[in-house]
């Protein structure tokens, strides 16, 4: 559980990258780890974040999902160049998929076209050509006409849940302030780093 003192930080930082003009505020590099122990590093969209941590939705059959599924341990980092002279929030943790009810809210909320994506797109997986892409988006089209677009039972939610958050404060001359929490157990406890 994050503490409310670094809930109340990341809030604000995040909202002040809202309203810095950062077109995609939200964005974050996710870092997971395959079986042969290669990291892999991709960007997605934070949805939700309270004091159990981080939520982020995506396909459960991607590259991204059976890395997780070989080794939970993963990192997020939120960088906000518009901010201050920069800033960047790290959170290191497990990731766990979300319940079946909160994927299917957050499904229910996103663009029609986006719940079709989710149905059409063998997410990480080889494409002959982008005409057999565009008809597995006419086929979920036709199939869902007129009713709504149910979640595919392979598209969720996962949250992931730091042990490990770094607020990293840039300054000029690369003086930079960096504070760290670290969880042992339910206990949190603070320190600085050097730049």
């Amino acid at each position: 559980m994050l503490t409310p003192l670094i809930l109340d930080t990341f809030r604000t930082l995040l909202d002040e990258a809202k309203a810095s003009g950062d077109n995609e505020p939200t964005a974050m590099n996710l870092s997971t780890v395959d079986a042969g122990g290669r990291v892999h590093s991709r960007i997605v969209l934070l949805k939700a974040v309270d004091e159990k941590g981080l939520r982020f939705f995506t396909n459960y059959e991607s590259a991204k999902a059976q890395e997780i599924a070989q080794h939970a341990a993963v990192a997020l980092c939120f960088h906000w160049k518009l901010l201050r002279d920069g800033i960047q929030v790290r959170f290191e943790g497990r990731a766990t998929k979300t319940s079946a009810d909160e994927s299917d809210a957050y499904f229910a909320t996103r663009p029609r076209g986006s719940q079709i994506g989710a149905w059409a797109s063998k997410q990480s997986e080889e494409l002959p050509d982008r005409q057999t892409f565009e008809g597995r988006v006419a086929h979920f089209e036709k199939e869902f006409a007129g009713r709504d677009v149910p979640r595919p039972p392979h598209w969720g939610g996962y949250l992931v849940e730091p042990d490990r958050v770094e607020f990293w404060y840039g300054a000029t001359f690369r003086l930079h302030e960096r504070i760290v929490h670290a969880a042992d157990g339910t206990r949190w406890s603070s320190r600085l780093l050097y730049p």
